[in-house]
This record gives structure tokens, sequence and C-alpha cells, in this order.
């Protein structure tokens, strides 16, 4: 049932003295060995997921209990070498340019939302400059925010590069100089074992913009390309194996991990579909005034199934914009001018410009985890009783994905995956599938020892309070599947992580 849980029973001695007939069963363990991989010096490239982000940034302790850290410690007990890491400044997370603040504190959990740091510890600020860049070289090479791409990008760390997005201030902090590119900074310290989790800002981006961006599907030059937009699969495969055929030179061994759908993250999972809760005087008044009037314009134009009759409940879906719908906002202004209807005529152009496009939501719809703030709030409609987005508003597009957005998605993650397997199996390196694993903890959650882990969002273990990355007890849990795979394929063994013994949050108060 548990197909990817890894359970690891060391055998002690039994003995059985009941008589002298009875032997001893001795069932030995087997020793801790490097099989024929050489972890003298362990690179591992990738991005936030490889350099530790958790909980919305960057910090030593998510550092500290990254998978490659993790991992580099269980090679040190059968002969790897040292393991460094560009450890930010603090555990408040974020970043400075000169002073100024880039990128914000990590989140916690306080007054029973997250919330950045510095609300919940007010004077928690970041110290962490990037303008002076570290001296290295660095093992741990994970780079928040890269795509595939990004990892074979010059001056990717050039600090001129941030105003206009060629840059990275993560890389920025670390690069050995301004010109350089991740893939040569990690063959500079000529490597004899290496780590590659690339691919998910791929689709990621796209993802959690609500899919404003552009499906890049066709376009193989990734200089066009925004930062919420699709990278195009052929040109992600050219770029994977360039980056495979360099790391795999003179036979180096590796081991590489497959993408996990969006699908599978608590980001996009959180906020149900039907969430907005409504008495029945608010109910029957929205029916009365929006959802029944409505309804009968689009049932007239063949389109009955977009709105449903609103309930005295608490599970009213919510209503939102599809562009992948045909746009009726000039058949409903016509229908509601001409109606005869004093209300909706007043009304006509403002029905048609603003619900033209508009649905109830259904469990095919994946709300965004930050537009749970978003849901009732003033939408800036100019008819004030017509104001609260996701009930009587629509969310618009940054607010979720719809179907055709996850297709997508969907689409560009398989052959992402597609080009990852192949690699791994023409160059004979140790393959993770994190898909499957990432899948399974969504779906059912997944047991090992006394603990169930799951996807469930603040609780299930997996997931840090920014519902993207994962928590220091999941990166334990990912670097045991990491160290099986090196295992299977070259005849390692090691000792495992007990994932339950990493914390699942980060208390507000944590020493830097």
């Amino acid at each position: 049932m548990y197909k990817n849980l890894k359970y690891l029973f060391i055998s002690s001695l039994f003995f059985v003295a009941c008589s002298e007939d009875i032997k001893e069963e001795v069932i030995a363990e087997a020793p801790l060995s490097k099989g024929s991989a050489d972890f003298t010096k362990y690179v591992a490239l990738g991005n936030s997921l490889t350099a530790g982000f958790s909980d919305g940034a960057l910090f030593k302790a998510g550092q500290i209990n990254a998978y490659p850290n993790l991992m580099a410690e269980k090679f040190a007990e059968v002969g790897g070498g040292p393991f460094t890491t560009p450890l930010t400044n603090d555990n408040v997370g974020g970043l400075l340019v000169g002073g100024v603040q880039i990128q914000g504190p990590r989140l916690v959990f306080f007054n029973g939302a997250p919330v950045p740091l510095n609300i919940a510890v007010p004077g928690s600020v970041p110290t962490t400059e990037i303008g002076v860049p570290l001296t290295g070289p660095f093992n741990n090479m994970g780079v928040p925010g890269a795509k595939s791409y990004h990892l074979v990008a010059p001056n990717y760390g050039n600090i001129a590069g941030l105003s206009n997005g060629t840059a990275n201030p993560y890389f920025v902090r670390f690069r050995s100089s301004a010109s350089t590119t991740i893939l040569n900074d990690a063959l500079a310290q000529n490597p004899t074992f290496f780590s590659l989790w690339i691919g998910n800002n791929d689709v990621l981006g796209y993802a959690t913009s609500g899919g404003t961006g552009v499906n890049q599907l066709g376009n193989t030059n990734p200089a066009t390309y925004a930062g919420n937009d699709i990278s195009d699969p052929a040109m992600f495969n050219t770029v994977y194996n360039q980056m495979i055929d360099a790391l795999t030179t003179g036979g180096r061994k590796g081991v590489v991990a497959n993408i996990p759908s969006v699908t599978s993250a608590a980001f996009f999972k959180a906020v149900p579909f039907n969430p907005v809760p409504l008495n029945a005087a608010t109910a029957d008044a929205l029916n009365a005034g929006l959802i029944g009037p409505l309804d009968q314009i689009l049932t007239a134009l063949g389109q009955q199934d977009r709105l449903k009759p609103l309930v005295a409940a608490s599970n009213n879906p919510l209503l939102i914009v599809d562009e992948g719908l045909t746009n009726l906002g000039p058949q409903i202004q016509a229908i509601a001018a001409a109606s005869g209807n004093p209300q909706l005529v007043a009304l006509a152009p403002f029905l048609g410009s603003v619900y033209g496009q508009a649905r109830h939501a259904t469990k095919d719809d994946l709300v965004l985890l930050t537009t749970r703030s978003v849901i009732g709030q003033p939408a800036g409609s100019p008819v004030p009783t017509l104001n609260a987005f996701g009930v009587s508003f629509p969310l618009q597009d940054q607010h979720l994905l719809v179907p055709t957005e996850i297709t997508m998605i969907n689409t560009a993650t398989t052959a992402f995956n597609n080009t990852i397997k192949t690699a791994a199996e023409s160059k004979g390196l140790a393959f993770v599938d994190v898909n499957s694993i990432m899948s399974e903890l969504s779906r059912t959650g997944i047991r090992f020892d006394n603990y169930h882990m799951s996807a469930t969002f603040g609780q299930g273990g997996v997931f840090s309070w920014d519902g993207i990355h994962i928590t220091a007890r999941a990166n334990a849990y990912i670097a045991n599947q990491f160290l099986g795979a090196i295992e299977r394929t070259y005849g390692a063994k090691f000792n495992k992580f007990k994932p339950q013994d990493k914390p699942i949050t980060y208390p507000s108060f944590l020493p830097n």
C-alpha cells in the first residue's frame, strides 16, 4: 500500500534460552558502504527546495535542514567530504541590498494564521546583505527561484541585473564572479558526486500566479520568457541534457529527481472551492438581485450551468472568472438593457462588463492559498451591494487555476519528467520519483513508524507555512528517498533519518 515507504529494520541478535537445543539466531546488519559511488566532493544543484527555502524565506535553520545537507551527513559516514552552504546571517529570513530590504522575513503561525515574523515579533528585520558576495566555493548550489535555464545563464549572479530580472539575488550573494553560471561554479569544484533537482519553477511561477502568464510551448528562447510563464518542453529538454552531459563527464555519478504536480501542493489545496457561508437573508438577497436574473439571461443564451442558486449554508461555491469561457458580456448587457426591469436596465453595463465569463467554482478548480485573505473583501466595484470578492463579485484570473490552466501545467510537467527520467536512464543515474511520492502524500498520506505524514496544510507535516516549500521533517523524508535511490543504483548502504525527529514548524523565537 505504501509503495514509496522504505522501512529499515535493524535486526539484532535473538537469544532464545528455552533449551540448549535451540540455537541462537543472528541476522547481521549490512555494513555501511559507499558502494561504487565517491562522495568525497558532493555538490547539489537545484532551486529553493535544494537551498532549504521554507516558510516563504531562506534562513539558517531551513538551510541546515535542507535535504542535500542531510544527505551529506550520511555521506560523511561512508567517507564523504565536507559540505558547505552559503548560510544566511540569521533565522529571520529576507535579504538586503545596500541596506534596503528586497525579501521579507519568514512566516510564522500567529493569532490563527501564518504571518511575517516581524508582525509576530516586532523588530525582526533581515540582516543578510547580498551586496558583498561570500567567498566560496559552496557545495549547496541551490538557488531559490531558479528555473532550468537559469542554471546555465551567464550573469545570473550579476547584481546589475537585479533591476531587469536577469539576475537572482540569492546567487548574487555567493557566485564566484558576476559573469559565471550556477553550473560552472558547481563544475569548477571538480565534484565526485552530484544531485540535480530542477524544473519545478518552470511551471510553478505560472501556477502560483493563477495562470496569468503565458504557456511558451513552441518558443525555445527563454530570454523572452516572463517569470510566470510555462517553459517550452523542447527548450527544457535541451538545457537539461546539456547539464546532465556536463555533470556526468568522465563517468561522474549522481542522483536526479523529477518534479511533482502542482496539484500535490497545499498552496493549491488548502482553500476549498466552496468556502462561502451565507445566512438565509443574504442568500435570498443575492439570488434575487444577482444570481437569479443572471442565470435567467445565461439560460436564454444556452449557458444554464454557469451559476447555481445560493443557499443558507457554509459551503456555497465561489463566484469566479473563467477566461476559458466564451465572453457573453455584450449579450448579457443587451438582454438586461431590454428587460424592462428598471434594476436590470440600470445595471446592464456593469453586468456585461463584470459577469461575461463568470461562473461558480467546482471541485475541478484550484483556489490559491493567497486568495484566502481576499474572499469576501471589497473588490472595488462601483455597485456597493455587489462588491464582495468571490461572493457577489467574481474572483479574477490571478486568484485561482481553472481546468484549462491545470491541463497546461500537467502537460508541461509530464514532458519535463519524461526528459528527466530518460536522461537518468541513459546515464545510469540514480532516480527519485518525487512526483509519485508527493501524489501519494496528497491522496492518502504516508505512514512510517508511528507517524502519518500528509499534505494537509498546517498539520500534515509536509508543507511549510507558504504552502509550497517543505518542512524539515519532509526534507528528512526526501533525503531518505534520495539515499534509497543511491543505494539501489550504486550498491551503497546508509543509515537513514527518522523524519519524525525533525520539526514541522519553527518557533517565532529562533536563535540565530
